[in-house]
């Protein structure tokens, strides 16, 4: 069985920056690009979750149409690792994998993933949703 031990070594062989969440054994903000908000990582068995914050959302549902279809979209054709959510009125990016047989491979793809994801789509998003009243997150932690 995988531990946030192997987490945090796989993390390390990366050669990502991360940092450990004081008080929040398991929890790590994995820091991607500049100007890009850290991915966390939480080690909750049986899953590792991963989640960014991107942005928030403000206005009746009615007003964020075009950016909940681009939202849709992205995830039935450019994700494969993570796909996007809403959490209250947060646009989060989010990936959850099994802890018990997780691999280097498995999680590099996914943190990778994330990062050209929000490398691609965060300054189209904010662009589409200037209209829908949508803040880039760029300081969240997820």
């Amino acid at each position: 069985m995988r531990s946030a031990n192997d987490v945090e070594a796989y993390l390390g062989k990366m050669n990502r920056h991360y940092s450990p969440v004081e008080d929040q054994p398991g929890t790590f903000l994995v820091h991607g690009g500049t100007n890009m908000p850290p991915t966390a990582l939480r080690v909750d068995p049986p899953l590792v979750v991963l989640r960014v914050h991107v942005g928030d959302v403000e206005g009746a549902d009615s007003a964020n149409g075009e950016l909940f279809k681009k939202l849709l979209t992205l995830n039935a054709k450019s994700l494969v690792h993570t796909s996007f959510g809403l959490e209250d009125s947060r646009i989060v990016l989010v990936s959850a994998l099994e802890l018990e047989n997780l691999d280097y491979n498995e999680l590099e793809a996914t943190l990778d993933e994330i990062d050209v994801t929000l490398a691609q789509q965060v300054a189209s998003l904010a662009e589409l949703s200037k209209a829908a009243s949508v803040r880039p997150g760029a300081k969240g932690n997820g």
